[in-house]
């Protein structure tokens, strides 16, 4: 039998496989070390536990939403930028339910590194409102306050959370429109 290299990436690649396949709670290291063909004491070479890599899939799910966002928002301002960040979180989202999840399991406020990937994400939300005026501890509430209201909704979606008929695009269309009536709202009272 070959010895198997293995690296943190592939470690995290698999983890973050697993948690968008089966749900956050089916990975653990044991089932990733099985996926990986390897026996679970190799993995602490390249992890150090089961936290640290939960952590490492928080990371990596804010770093992909940070990156979706930005993208999204490209040439566009206003209420077309927000409507299209909040497309593309719930579609980050959709497409990594696990990684999305692995965001609320480990607290970033005494790291540094998870503190700064959720600043890209507020950052990210802060640069797509420079079209509407506002000045800069206006728009980090605004941008504070999409967030949480994309991250609510995203959430409640995911977890099957809006249990009535209506449709949920809808819904979020109707969302995006009370946010941005709120945010041109605030530019003109801070003008």
């Amino acid at each position: 039998m070959s010895r198997r290299t293995l690296d943190t990436a592939q470690v995290v690649d698999c983890a973050a496989e697993l948690a968008d396949a089966d749900g956050l709670d089916a990975v653990t290291l044991t089932r990733v070390a099985e996926r990986l063909g390897v026996r679970q004491p190799a993995m602490y070479r390249h992890i150090d536990n089961y936290d640290a890599l939960i952590r490492a899939l928080g990371l990596r799910g804010r770093e992909i939403l940070a990156n979706r966002l930005g993208e999204a928002a490209v040439g566009l301002a206003g209420d077309d930028a927000v409507r299209a960040m909040g497309g593309a979180w719930r579609a980050m989202v959709a497409e990594h339910p696990g990684l999305y999840a692995a965001t609320d399991r480990y607290p970033c406020s005494s790291d540094a590194e998870l503190a700064e990937a959720v600043e890209r994400v507020v950052q990210m939300l802060g640069q797509a409102l420079a079209g509407y005026g506002l000045e800069d501890d206006d728009r980090i509430h605004a941008a504070r306050t999409l967030r949480s209201a994309f991250h609510g909704f995203a959430h409640l979606e995911a977890g099957d959370g809006h249990p009535f008929a209506l449709d949920l695009d809808d819904s979020f269309d109707r969302m995006v429109v009370l946010l941005c009536a709120g945010i041109r709202q605030m530019a003109t009272v801070s003008a």
